[in-house]
């Protein structure tokens, strides 16, 4: 019989280098949300890929900035303990940026928080949008930073240099058996994938700071004897003056919004989805330990 491998894989770096995309893409299913807006990705999020005999367990993490907020300080303290449980980091650098304040903050974190015996590798990204010669500088650069095990060119998007990059992780993760069922490919609670995929819509749907002050929560959840499910989720705004803006000129927004996530979420169960949205303003949700453990972070985490 094969040996088989399994591992964690946790891809870090900054908010909007492609870190969800490159999870989606590697799972093959969408199970992190993505859009144009930073900070999207606020919990650890795992999908699981197979690869030959290997099963790769990818935690997508919130991508490492300085923190401001309570909420802030939780995604960032999630990120790194995502990175600090994982058998291999991959560094993911987007390569229009380059060797930004903030690479540079998490070359120097890597420094110190690395565990001896952990495979740091690094991805540059979006590599279809720059020259070859950007990109080799970028790599010596970011090579003469810290020493990683390997780099990788890639476009997420795209899918170059990705197959490579997963065929890679296969054969570098320790031996061992699978972590999840052949299956499976994302350990969040369906509620949980359920309420981010509303959140997603939300974030592509709003400008301006208003997603960062609003979080989604799946409070029913019921399967329905004819195969169908019933949804009730409760959007959570900080102002009288995000609820309307969130519901929209005759509740617009909101329908648009609930029309978008319903099908998503329709297609991801596989079956027939009844979604019932509903904004209640609550001034301090970011300091209410409740909604961090239904957005998978850690209330005490955001201590400063």
């Amino acid at each position: 019989m094969a040996e088989t491998r399994a591992g964690f894989v946790a891809l870090i770096g900054e908010p909007n280098a492609g870190k969800s995309t490159l999870l989606n893409r590697m799972v093959g299913a969408k199970v992190s949300i993505v859009t144009h807006k930073v900070q999207t990705t606020r919990a650890r999020i795992r999908g699981v890929a197979m690869q030959g005999d290997a099963q790769i367990v990818f935690v997508d993490t919130p991508g490492l900035f300085r923190p401001r907020r309570r909420l802030d300080r939780a995604m960032v303290a999630a990120a790194w303990g995502g990175a600090a449980d994982a058998d291999i980091i991959i560094l993911m650098v987007e390569a229009t940026r380059g060797l930004t304040d903030g690479v540079e903050a998490i070359l120097q974190a890597l420094h110190e928080r690395i565990n001896d015996g952990q495979i740091v590798a690094l991805a540059i990204n979006k590599i279809d949008r720059v020259k070859a010669e950007t990109l080799l500088a970028l790599s010596a650069k970011l090579n003469q930073a810290y020493p990683f095990a390997e780099t990788f060119m890639i476009s997420a998007e795209r899918g170059h240099g990705v197959d490579h990059l997963r065929k890679w992780l296969a054969e570098s993760l320790p031996l061992g058996p699978w972590l999840y069922p052949e299956d499976q490919i994302a350990d969040l609670p369906l509620r949980m994938i359920a309420a981010e995929t509303t959140r997603e819509k939300l974030t592509l749907r709003l400008h301006q700071e208003l997603p960062y002050e609003m979080t989604v929560e799946t409070e029913k959840w019921e399967d329905r004897p004819d195969g169908s499910t019933r949804i009730d989720q409760l959007i959570y705004v900080m102002r009288d003056g995000h609820k309307g803006i969130v519901l929209g000129h005759k509740g617009e927004t909101i329908k648009a919004i609930s029309q978008a996530a319903r099908a998503e979420i329709s297609e991801f169960l596989g079956r027939p989805v009844h979604l019932f949205l509903q904004v209640k303003v609550r001034p301090d949700w970011q300091e209410e330990a409740e909604r961090y453990s239904e957005i998978g972070l850690d209330f005490k985490d955001g201590n400063s």
